[in-house]
């Protein structure tokens, strides 16, 4: 499982643990699974996927450490 943490200007988004995250990068989407490598990553437009829930976002960051993902984004209104 990973640790997924969610932030955006407003509030924290989503915090808790999931399978798999879907983000969307800079050079297309990409999938974050348990035990993925260290990465640090921009995100562009897009919507991020994690569990059964979606988030539009405008762009960010994703982060990937030792099963602990966390994403910093502007959300789409």
């Amino acid at each position: 499982m990973l640790k997924l943490k969610i932030v955006s200007p407003e509030r924290i988004e989503f915090t808790g643990e999931v399978e798999s995250v879907k983000v969307p990068g800079m050079l297309g989407n990409f999938e974050i699974l348990t035990d993925h490598a260290p990465i640090i990553s921009s995100l562009q437009k897009g919507v991020v996927e994690y569990g059964n829930q979606q988030l539009d976002i405008l762009g960010g960051f994703v982060a990937v450490q030792k099963n602990e993902v966390s994403i910093c984004v502007e959300k789409s209104e």
